[in-house]
């Protein structure tokens, strides 16, 4: 994550990203994400940005194919633990702090599981395969020209 602003180069394109996320977040916020297509694709846009803003710099297969796995396994946790804080809530006799500190858990779950998981699944993949092409094409290269 800090190789994203360890150089002028790599620190100017995560502001541009970072600048991305915020302008179509704030879009996003204003369409409402409520069965509006647009909406819902400027806030998978958006929050794509942001994970790109720290993953830019990456070169290699294996940080990238950490992502994958990591956001996976994410979306299957966050999925459960939504609900099994659903159902603590809706168990929870009385209406007080528990019951309403396990609403909100769940809803942070929920979006957790559908709005972070599935870009950071995309851009792990999409990254995976990309530095797996351009690892092996330029190794190839490599050693044609050496020849």
């Amino acid at each position: 994550m800090l190789e994203a602003f360890s150089t002028t180069c790599n620190r100017r394109i995560a502001f541009v990203f970072l600048a991305i996320f915020c302008v179509s977040a704030a879009i996003a916020t204003v369409l409402g994400i409520s069965d509006n297509p647009p909406g819902i694709f400027l806030a998978y846009g958006s929050i794509t940005a942001l994970i790109l803003a720290f993953v830019h710099p990456w070169r290699t297969l294996k940080p990238f194919r950490n992502l994958f796995f990591a956001a996976v396994l994410g979306f299957v946790i966050f999925g459960i633990l939504h609900n099994v804080f659903e159902a603590v809530a809706s168990r929870a006799i009385t209406s007080g702090v528990l019951q309403s500190l396990m609403q909100v858990l769940g809803v942070a779950s929920f979006l957790l599981a559908l709005m972070i998981c599935p870009p950071a699944i995309l851009v792990g993949a999409i990254g995976s395969v990309i530095t797996f092409i351009r690892n092996r094409t330029g190794s190839t290269a490599e050693s044609d020209t050496a020849v």
